[in-house]
């Protein structure tokens, strides 16, 4: 038994399916048969007994009509002949046990001892392999005292119920055929969608993340799982290639101001210490790429605290009118030299879950940016709107826009339009990148519309709080 299940442990789902399904349809049908045999049998038996148990009511009917003795019973051969059946005994008895008569269709007379019945009984006998029905019922008249014998040989009645039982192992052992069969065909159709996937599995270990399942035109839940696994792989495949493209640019962005820095500080090691000019050149340089490095780790750490729990929901509610002026108070201290337009009024007392501060800290970012590209037209709009049980914030300005290529891509980590002059104007390419993922920490969306030349608009979206 140990062997046994040891066996079946290694065997394939589909092997054990097959085996499983084949198993129950053939216990299910050999039941069924088993009980439609006993069904059929006891309801032959019952007939025998009824038919023989009609002999016997009209024997006792005759000779109680008659009301015969000894002889007249002897004489009434012919009456008993047309009663009696093939493969069929009736016999009379005296009140000895005697026979006085007896009349057989092949059916040995030897077969049974004559017995005298004090009651009516019914019994079933076997002579040999030949199985036998046997019913006795004491005769009395006003002149006679005996007893009726009848047997009946239940050959055709056993050679019927032989004859259903190799019909019904005949087609239980043509169910363990089919049902083995059905059972594998049925296994192949149901783990094909999972041997599909063990295969793209395969291939995904030995070609790359860019295998994929195909999916079958079906809705169960086979062809769900593949679809649910394609998505899987399509996030997980955006998240490598995420992160090496994060590695390949915070390398790039770092090695530059750290470069640097080793450049000069090799200079100085060299021949600037005594040089007051080389020295004074140098550290200002250093300190202004050490205060650019200080930026982009800073930025790196507030990028990983936007993404380090982006489904949970805080419980901060935000005022954002107030929010939205008392940024922009801030900034215009700070840029005295633009003209900031408002336009909140249809903000009035609407509230947002976010937390306040990062509310403000989106807003910084959209707002800098604005400064940084805003070209020779100093001028910044920020407006509000409710619209569908939603807060909308847009952040206008008029400067030199975005290439219409370039806008899908403002969102990556370091990437920027013109490198360059980024560089120049101290942008890492985190900003937008860092609102995105807080915008979205709070159910709410961010989206840019520009046009190269004439300025960009950059939108919230937030959900109403109730």
């Amino acid at each position: 038994m140990t062997r046994l299940r040891l066996i079946f442990s290694r065997l394939s789902i589909r092997w054990k399916l097959a085996i499983w399904s084949s198993l129950l349809l053939c216990v299910l049908f050999l039941a069924y048969n088993g009980i439609q045999y006993f069904v059929i049998n006891q309801w032959m038996f019952h007939q025998e007994e009824k038919a023989i148990q009609k002999n016997m009511e009209e024997i006792q009917g005759y000779f109680t009509a008659e009301n015969g003795n000894a002889e007249e019973i002897m004489n009434s051969h012919a009456f008993i002949n047309s009663i009696n059946e093939s493969h069929q005994m009736i016999r009379i008895l005296d009140q000895k046990g005697a026979p006085l008569l007896t009349v057989s269709e092949m059916m040995p007379e030897d077969w049974v001892q004559p017995e005298v019945a004090i009651k009516t009984t019914m019994r079933s006998s076997w002579h040999g392999e030949e199985h036998l029905l046997i019913i006795r019922s004491p005769l009395k008249t006003s002149q006679f005292k005996g007893t009726i014998e009848i047997v009946n040989n239940l050959e055709n009645s056993d050679q019927l119920s032989n004859m259903l039982l190799v019909v019904m192992l005949a087609g239980w052992l043509g169910a363990i055929v089919i049902s083995g069969l059905g059972g594998i065909f049925l296994s192949r159709q149901l783990l094909r969608p999972i041997q599909s996937l063990t295969d793209t599995m395969t291939n995904i270990k030995q070609k790359g993340l860019q295998e994929r399942v195909e999916i079958s035109n079906s809705k169960d839940e086979l062809a769900h799982l593949s679809k649910v696994f394609n998505e899987l792989m399509d996030q997980l495949e955006q998240s490598f290639h995420n992160q090496k493209q994060f590695v390949e640019d915070a390398s790039h962005e770092l090695r530059t101001p750290i470069s640097i820095i080793e450049g000069h500080i090799s200079l100085l090691n060299r021949w600037g210490k005594h040089d007051p000019n080389i020295l004074e050149e140098s550290l200002n340089v250093s300190v202004q790429e050490l205060g650019r490095l200080k930026g982009i780790v800073n930025e790196l750490l507030e990028l990983t605290r936007a993404e380090a729990d982006s489904s949970s929901r805080y419980h901060f509610q935000a005022v954002i009118r107030d929010t939205i002026e008392y940024t922009l108070k801030n900034f215009i201290m700070l840029h005295g030299d633009f003209v900031f337009h408002q336009d909140l009024e249809a903000l009035e007392q609407a509230k947002i879950n976010i937390n306040p501060n990062h509310l403000e800290q989106i807003l910084l970012i959209l707002l800098d940016n604005a400064i940084k590209y805003s070209g020779r037209i100093k001028e910044i709009a920020v407006e509000g709107l409710l619209k569908h049980q939603r807060v909308y914030i847009k952040v206008i300005d008029q400067g030199i826009g975005i290439p219409q290529e370039d806008v899908p891509y403002v969102f990556q980590r370091f990437y920027r339009v013109d490198k360059s002059r980024s560089r120049e104007q101290g942008g890492t390419g985190l900003g937008l990148a860092i609102a995105e993922r807080l915008v979205a920490r709070y159910g709410g969306e961010i989206s840019i519309a520009s046009t190269s030349g004439r300025g960009t608009i950059v939108t919230l979206s937030f959900p109403l709080s109730g």
